[in-house]
């Protein structure tokens, strides 16, 4: 008789644990942990005072360490950017100048060339087509417009706006100048 209690007893026990649910806790003392709430990303939320959406930022407000630009990116905004001197200070034009030269060898000598010959390793292996020479005459180039096409980009030239900061564009702007320069002497 002890035999039979003792197997009734033992299916039993795996009767009752066969309908536990493993997959969801039986107590849930804080559901949120085990079942959080999705939310949108940047989407509206309505734990947000005043109806307030998370993507808008405040008006007249820009982004740390952005400078807004003057001049828009069309044929105009070219031709008024062209006319603007460099804000750098001119004694530190030395220091500028290298690290223009050394920011110029990061972002713009793979397309540019080194020397600004429009040689550079993707054109020499023939990866772009098209990149022109800083002497060329037709190209009315200055710091300005040089400033405005590294900040909006030209033709198949991206804008490297996020990757250089105001100070930074300017100093690659003159070293730009600096290139032309040597090339036409």
């Amino acid at each position: 008789m002890s035999q039979i209690i003792k197997i009734g007893l033992l299916l039993g026990i795996v009767l009752l644990a066969s309908c536990q649910n493993d997959k969801a806790p039986n107590y849930q003392y804080m559901p949120n942990m085990y079942e959080p709430v999705g939310y949108e990303a940047y989407g509206k939320v309505d734990f947000l005072p005043n109806g307030m959406e998370a993507r808008l930022p405040a008006e007249h407000t820009i982004p740390r360490g952005w400078m807004p630009y003057a001049y828009a990116n069309d044929l105009e905004g070219k031709e008024l950017a062209r006319a603007q001197p460099s804000p750098l200070d001119s004694l530190n034009m030395e220091s500028d100048t290298a690290k223009g030269a050394e920011l110029y060898a990061i972002y713009c000598a793979i397309c540019h060339g080194a020397k600004g010959d429009g040689q550079g390793t993707l054109v020499t292996r023939e990866k772009i087509l098209g990149v022109p020479n800083y002497s060329d005459p037709a190209r009315n180039i200055t710091a300005g417009s040089a400033y405005h096409t590294i900040y909006y980009g030209l033709n198949a030239m991206g804008s490297y706006a996020n990757q250089l900061n105001h100070t930074e564009r300017w100093q690659v702007a003159e070293y730009v100048m600096k290139l032309k320069q040597d090339l036409t002497q």
